[in-house]
């Protein structure tokens, strides 16, 4: 098989591997942060919350904005001002100027996460269009096997700036690999803004987005604060929660390989496994803390489940969109996805602060009973519908 055809979406994977990095990143060494900077770890989330929070405010109107611009100069674009905000962050004196700096970069991320996967899906015959969606999980993945554990290897031995110092270095190459490779790509840029009433009224963007937003919510109050809840409550050292954090990317991988595959047969199985399957790991982390190597296998799963459904939901939502509002849709997704995010951060830091850091799976869980009655009596009636009526 030749190599060349593929090497735009290489690039694209490439780009989500490192914006991915950054956002999982501080997950990781947020300890490391808080020390530092000499804020408490709940102040030192808000660094992942602030960030969702830029990101799901500014989806839409930088989508809106940008919504003319050819594909291949808008990627480029975002990914040098994502160069430049990681280096600044590299050199962050104080709390506030890494706040500063985070937000610059959910800036970018607003616009790429927007438009990554319709570019993914350009860049290879049509044929391959579950390819290219698994493509982009699989550079997901492998931030969090990859990215997340060499960012806190480099900041537990070099300190947390060095981290974002690899990220820039990293985005400075990806930028000059995809002025290389990418090809032209041209944007229909005829959704404005008085056109937004029809994403409103489609029902199964709609129920979707309700999903999308409780699930990562609670995912999220679990996920933001793992490293503390691991080391403080399971007990578990240094080089166990990178495995386990390690492992959850591995599982992302495996996640895309069974979506490409086997996501045709079975949409209403994965859906509701994705969903139970990521509420029974909550569960099993809250009951079963000490059992470290439960854990690993919990985690596994755990990571497979997040992956599927976010893959899933990817494809629904870009399925469900007009041709030409498929970017500001994803947009929205991406922004309702950082809400959750941040609502997931926030209320980990506060059930941290307030109830004591064994209770955040918990919590994280009583929220996605949530999402699983939403995915349940909302999206799966919606989709049925739309089946029909197409």
């Amino acid at each position: 098989m030749k190599v060349r055809p593929w090497l735009p979406l290489m690039g694209l994977v490439l780009c989500v591997f490192m914006f991915n990095m950054s956002e999982f990143m501080p997950i990781g060494i947020l300890t490391n942060i808080a020390g530092d900077l000499q804020v408490s770890e709940s102040t030192a989330g808000l660094i992942i919350s602030f960030y969702a929070w830029a990101v799901a405010l500014l989806s839409l109107p930088m989508m809106l904005i940008f919504v003319k611009m050819e594909y291949k100069r808008l990627m480029i674009l975002m990914v040098s001002l994502f160069a430049l905000f990681q280096f600044v962050s590299g050199i962050a004196t104080s709390y506030e100027m890494l706040m500063a700096a985070r937000i610059g970069v959910a800036v970018a991320h607003s616009v790429f996460w927007a438009i990554v996967t319709p570019m993914a899906i350009m860049s290879v015959p049509k044929h391959y269009y579950r390819l290219a969606i698994s493509a982009v999980a699989a550079g997901t993945s492998m931030a969090m096997i990859l990215g997340l554990p060499l960012g806190r290897i480099i900041g537990l031995s070099l300190g947390w700036r060095m981290s974002f110092m690899t990220i820039a270095i990293i985005a400075v190459v990806a930028a000059i690999i995809l002025i290389v490779v990418l090809p032209r790509m041209d944007n229909p840029g005829t959704f404005t803004l008085k056109r937004l009433p029809e994403i409103l009224k489609n029902r199964v963007l709609i129920s979707i987005y309700i999903l999308v937003a409780v699930f990562v919510t609670g995912h999220y109050t679990g996920y933001s604060y793992i490293e503390p809840f691991l080391g403080e409550i399971s007990g578990m050292s240094e080089s166990m929660i990178t495995a386990v954090l390690t492992i959850i990317g591995v599982a992302g991988i495996l996640a895309g390989i069974v979506f490409a595959r086997y996501y045709d047969r079975s949409k209403t199985f994965f859906m509701v496994v994705s969903v139970s399957g990521a509420l029974a790991c909550l569960i099993m982390f809250w009951l079963l803390p000490e059992y470290h190597y439960i854990l690993l296998a919990v985690s596994l799963f755990w990571g497979l489940c997040v992956t599927l459904f976010t893959t899933a939901f990817q494809n629904e939502t870009i399925k469900a969109a007009s041709a030409d509002g498929v970017t500001v849709a994803t947009a929205l997704m991406s922004g309702i996805f950082n809400l959750g995010i941040a609502m997931g951060s926030i209320t980990g830091g506060f059930v941290m602060d307030n109830m004591g850091t064994s209770e955040i799976p918990l919590v994280g869980a009583v929220i996605t009973v949530g999402a699983l009655l939403v995915l349940l009596l909302l999206v799966m009636p919606a989709i049925r519908t739309f089946k029909k009526a197409s």
